[in-house]
């Protein structure tokens, strides 16, 4: 996590963002960056009498159904997945007790938790799972992430969930949050996290749970304030009426603010990525394509591009994730990259032109963009770069129309890379085919060693280079300065490690 306080700057506030919209397109461009300090400054705005965040009160709440942004940061404390995942985006148990795999069956067997319940009181059952992930898969955001599931169903305490095929990893896909079966109907369904929602003509608050299995929370109350849409939401924040929220930072719609106040970033599975047309003959050659990975400098990229709010990756997984193949990283500079290219053939003199496809929206994809073009227009090859409106850019990439394309694409935290790199895979648009390949991502979601069969995977993905990774971009928790101490916040969970927060107000609530 990467920690950061603003003090007294004009910055750039992108658009909010919840990182739990997971199974939407690629997004129509990066982030805006935010001119930052790297040094602490005394906080000068005064504490706030509450602790407060915005909502919309003419959304709703349901985690399966409601709108991105601000809902699913309330959502965050309302309820509770399964799973969750950590700073390593690895899952770990919240409402599951125990977790079982019969890979000769496709069966996972789930026990629930015996002392969690419901803000009413009510326990946690199998019935309220089943319900929910039933809703989850016919749902627009999740329907794509379990479509390896076949059915659920349960009884007591078990849940059963069988595949229709192989996954050892398909706990990093159930964070989705749990709601009581019956209730899903209501603007606000019933949750098992530590907050409720109590409304009243006079008021609209979160109040602590008394129910609640998790432990302590540092505050007993907290405001919402009526935002009606995500450029309310920030007003409120650069005007200190809220304390927290939820950001892109290199995003599509910035705005100048003034302020003091905390950034924490946190890391996703967002890859944004060079991708490659296979009809294309010079970038069906590998030795091409391998040279191409050679010539980005993936640091500056990620370093003076996005503001560092993204991490450099030479392979289709996350750096901080434990299956990542550091090892099997390779040392760029451009003599390798001059070199690579020559034995590749394309130092002879003729001129060797690709054009590289970019969505207009986002500012810092154009200017990654083009960085790239020129960083890599060496020896025979000349790189242009075109710039298309987002529909435009959807179509030409549908329709073959490029020979490069600077992409952005949300993974599963099974890591599960079929529909990227396998043949046919819905998000593998450059039509590449290689049947070891497809070998390779099947085993990985068998193999007993599934570390062992990831760097297997890599070594063949750095022999083909089919795609050419970039980075994870990572998204960030903005608070008040001097508010929310000890906060430890992930992308699925801006409230991570709320137990040991330490919220500080003006005046006790």
């Amino acid at each position: 996590m990467k920690f950061r306080k603003l003090a007294l700057l004009s910055v750039l506030l992108p658009a909010l963002l919840l990182s739990g919209c997971a199974e939407e397109p690629p997004e129509a461009g990066m982030t805006e960056g935010i001119a930052s300090s790297q040094e602490e400054t005394r906080q000068e705005t005064p504490l706030p009498a509450a602790f407060s965040l915005p909502w919309d009160p003419d959304a709703t709440l349901d985690p399966i159904t409601c709108p991105d942004g601000i809902q699913q940061t309330i959502g965050a404390l309302l309820y509770e997945g399964l799973f969750e995942l950590d700073e390593s985006l690895e899952p770990q148990k919240r409402l599951c007790a125990a977790a079982e795999y019969d890979d000769a069956a496709l069966v996972w067997t789930f026990q629930l938790r015996t002392d969690a319940v419901f803000s009413d009181g009510t326990a946690l059952t199998a019935k309220d799972a089943v319900n929910t992930l039933r809703r989850a898969m016919d749902s627009d955001r999740y329907r794509a992430r379990l479509s390896c599931v076949q059915s659920v169903s349960g009884d007591g305490s078990t849940l059963r969930v069988t595949l229709n095929r192989p996954n050892a990893a398909l706990p990093a896909l159930l964070d989705i949050p749990i709601v009581k079966a019956g209730t899903e109907q209501l603007a606000v369904p019933m949750g098992t996290g530590p907050y409720f929602l109590l409304q009243s003509e006079e008021e609209r608050c979160l109040s602590a749970s008394e129910n609640w299995w998790g432990g302590t929370q540092p505050i007993r109350r907290i405001e919402l304030v009526d935002c009606s849409g995500s450029d309310a939401a920030r007003y409120q924040f650069t005007s200190h009426t809220v304390q927290l929220i939820t950001a892109d930072l290199t995003g599509t719609a910035p705005l100048s603010a003034a302020g003091s106040f905390t950034v924490q970033d946190t890391d996703t599975t967002i890859l944004q990525y060079v991708g490659i047309n296979f009809q294309n003959p010079l970038l069906q050659r590998p030795e091409v394509r391998r040279a191409l990975s050679l010539g980005i400098d993936r640091e500056a990229v990620t370093g003076a591009y996005l503001s560092g709010h993204a991490l450099p990756a030479q392979f289709p997984l996350s750096p901080v994730s434990p299956l990542y193949p550091s090892e099997l990283e390779r040392n760029s500079s451009l003599t390798a990259f001059t070199d690579a290219m020559e034995k590749a053939g394309l130092n002879s003199g003729a001129e060797r032109s690709l054009t590289l496809l970019v969505n207009s929206e986002n500012s810092f994809k154009v200017s990654v963009a083009r960085y790239l073009a020129a960083a890599l227009s060496v020896c025979d090859l000349k790189i242009t770069v075109r710039v298309l409106p987002w529909e435009e850019y959807l179509a030409a990439i549908a329709q073959g129309d490029y020979d490069l394309f600077y992409g952005e694409v949300r993974l599963t935290a099974d890591w599960d890379l079929t529909a990227l790199l396998g043949s046919g895979g819905t998000l593998n648009h450059g039509g590449y085919s290689d049947l070891l390949t497809d070998q390779l991502l099947a085993d990985c979601l068998t193999a007993a060693d599934r570390s062992a069969a990831v760097k297997t995977l890599c070594t063949r993905f750095r022999q083909q280079a089919p795609i050419l990774p970039v980075c994870f971009k990572r998204t960030s928790v903005l608070t008040q300065s001097g508010v929310a101490e000890g906060l430890t916040p992930t992308a699925a969970n801006p409230f991570h490690g709320f137990t040991g927060c330490v919220i500080h107000l003006s005046e006790n609530r």
